[in-house]
C-alpha cells in the first residue's frame, strides 16, 4: 500500500507524448477499502481502516482520508487509532478482495497476453503489440481504468514508461484514479530530483550508506563515481542503483510466475519467552509449510527463520539444505537449529515465522539411503487422512497442548519476487 494520501498526485494531459513508453503499471488505488465502500457507499469521503482491533492486529489498508494523518500499511492498528481516532475500523474479507482481483486480471489479459501479475491489486502490462488495435499505451492506460471502473466499482491508477522501474514510480505519483506517463525522452528529467528512497531496494540502511556519501537525490546516484558507490553498498547493489538513477532497467514482462518460497508466520497477541514453546510453534509452522509444499509438488532447497522481539528488532537467518526436501521435520530440524543459534535468552518474541526458499519442482532425489524415508511416508499418510477429514483431523502429539494466543497467524502463501 502506498503511504501517499494522494496530496501530491501528478496526471499526465491528453496530449502527452507516449511514443515508446509502452510499459504500463496498474495498480489498484487502496485495494482492499476500496472493496468495502463498494458494500458500505456511506463511508464514501470518512477515513476508513482495514483491519483488526483486536490484540496486536496491524492496518492492512486505508482509504486516502485515512492516510492524510499518516495511517500506513502495517501500521499498529493502535498507532493507526491515536493518529486518526475518528477512523471507522473494517475487518478485511480475504475471499472477497481474491474475487474482485481475478476479475480486474481478467481484464488486462483481456487487453494483452503480457501481462506480469506482482500482486493481488498490481500488475505490469507490455501493451507494445495491441496499439494497432487498442491505440497509443495513454489510450490504453485510460481504458484499462474504463474497463475496470465499468466491471467492478474500483478506480486504479496507471503508469506509462520505457521502463518496469519507471512506469511503477508514475503509477505511485498519479494516485489515486490518474495516469502519468513519463516520455522515454524525459525519463532523466523525471528521475533526477527524486530522493534516493525512491530507487528499489533503497531502505533505511542503505539509504544512510548513501547519505554519508553525500547523496540526496537519484541525480547523485547517478553523478557519483560507480567505485564510490561500490565502496559504500558493494558491487551488486552498486550496479543495479547506478543502472536504476540512469534511467536503465533492462527487465522484461515476465508472464508466468513461480513461486520463490512458501512461509508461514505467527504473531502473538501477548509476547512468548519460553523456548519450548516457540520452539512447538515452528514445529507447528513447518508442519504447514511441508503440507503446501507436498501439495504444489515441489521442494526447498533452503528454510529461513523470521523471529520479531517485543521491541520490532526483526531478525532473519536462512541456510540451505543438504538435499532439497518437502518433509515437514526436516524444516523443522533446520528451523529450530537456527533459532537456538540465535540465543534468545529470555527476550519476548512477537513474531515467529518459517520459509521453505530455493524451490524446484518435482519430488526429491532419492540417494541410496534415505534417511527421511520414515517421515516422508507418515506425513504422505497424513495429508491422505486431512483431505478426507480435514486439515485439524490429525496432528502432531506434542502439538496438542495448549498453543500460545495469537494476533491471527499471518500467512504468507509464496512471496514472489518483484
Amino acid at each position: 500500500m502506498s503511504r501517499q494520501d494522494g496530496r501530491a498526485r501528478r496526471i499526465s494531459g491528453d496530449d502527452v507524448d507516449d511514443t515508446g513508453a509502452h510499459i504500463l503499471h496498474v495498480d489498484l488505488d487502496a485495494f482492499f477499502a476500496s472493496v468495502e465502500l463498494l458494500d458500505r457507499p456511506d463511508l464514501r469521503g470518512k477515513p476508513v481502516i482495514v483491519g483488526g482491533r483486536e490484540g496486536r492486529s496491524v492496518v492492512t489498508t486505508a482509504t486516502y482520508e485515512a492516510r492524510a494523518y499518516g495511517v500506513g500499511s502495517a501500521m499498529p492498528m493502535a498507532r493507526a487509532l491515536q493518529l486518526c481516532p475518528k477512523a471507522i475500523v473494517v475487518s478485511p474479507r480475504h475471499e472477497l478482495y481474491r474475487l474482485y482481483s481475478k476479475r480486474v486480471m481478467s481484464i488486462f489479459d483481456d487487453i494483452t497476453p503480457m501481462v506480469e501479475k506482482l500482486s493481488i491489486d498490481e500488475a505490469f502490462l507490455d501493451v507494445y503489440g495491441a496499439r494497432r488495435l487498442l491505440g497509443s499505451p495513454a489510450a490504453i492506460a485510460r481504458l484499462i481504468r474504463q474497463r475496470v471502473y465499468d466491471d467492478t466499482g474500483l478506480t486504479c491508477s496507471v503508469g506509462a514508461a520505457e521502463t518496469k522501474f519507471v512506469a511503477k514510480l508514475a503509477s505511485g505519483m498519479a494516485k489515486p484514479d490518474g495516469v502519468l506517463v513519463v516520455p522515454p525522452a524525459q525519463t532523466q528529467e523525471f528521475l533526477r530530483p527524486l530522493p534516493i528512497r525512491a530507487l528499489a531496494g533503497v531502505g533505511g540502511k542503505t539509504e544512510e550508506a548513501l547519505q554519508r556519501l553525500g547523496l540526496r537525490t537519484v541525480a547523485d546516484v547517478a553523478e557519483i563515481p560507480i567505485g564510490a558507490l561500490r565502496s559504500a553498498v558493494g558491487d551488486a547493489s552498486a550496479t543495479r542503483l547506478h543502472e536504476l538513477a540512469s534511467g536503465r532497467d533492462p527487465r522484461q514482462i515476465v508472464t508466468e510466475q513461480s513461486e520463490k518460497s512458501i512461509g508461514h508466520e505467527i504473531t502473538f497477541h501477548d509476547d512468548v519467552v519460553d523456548p519450548a514453546t516457540l520452539e512447538r510453534e515452528l514445529l507447528r509452522l513447518s508442519d504447514r509449510v511441508g503440507a503446501r509444499l507436498r501439495a504444489a509438488g515441489v521442494t526447498a532447497g533452503g528454510v529461513a527463520l523470521k523471529l520479531r522481539y517485543s521491541d520490532f528488532t526483526t531478525l532473519s537467518r536462512s541456510r540451505r539444505l543438504p538435499e532439497a526436501t518437502s518433509v515437514a521435520r526436516r524444516l523443522y530440524e533446520s528451523s529450530v537449529e537456527l533459532f537456538r543459534e540465535l540465543e534468545v535468552r529470555g527476550r519476548p518474541v512477537r513474531l515467529i515465522g518459517v520459509r521453505a526458499e530455493r524451490l524446484s519442482e518435482g519430488a526429491p532425489s532419492m540417494s541410496l539411503w534415505d534417511p527421511d524415508e520414515e517421515w516422508r511416508d507418515a506425513e504422505s499418510t497424513v495429508d491422505q487422512l486431512r483431505g478426507r477429514f480435514g486439515v485439524d483431523a490429525v496432528t502432531s502429539a506434542s502439538l496438542l497442548t495448549p498453543r500460545p494466543s495469537t494476533a491471527g497467524g499471518t500467512r504468507h502463501p509464496g512471496q514472489r519476487g518483484t
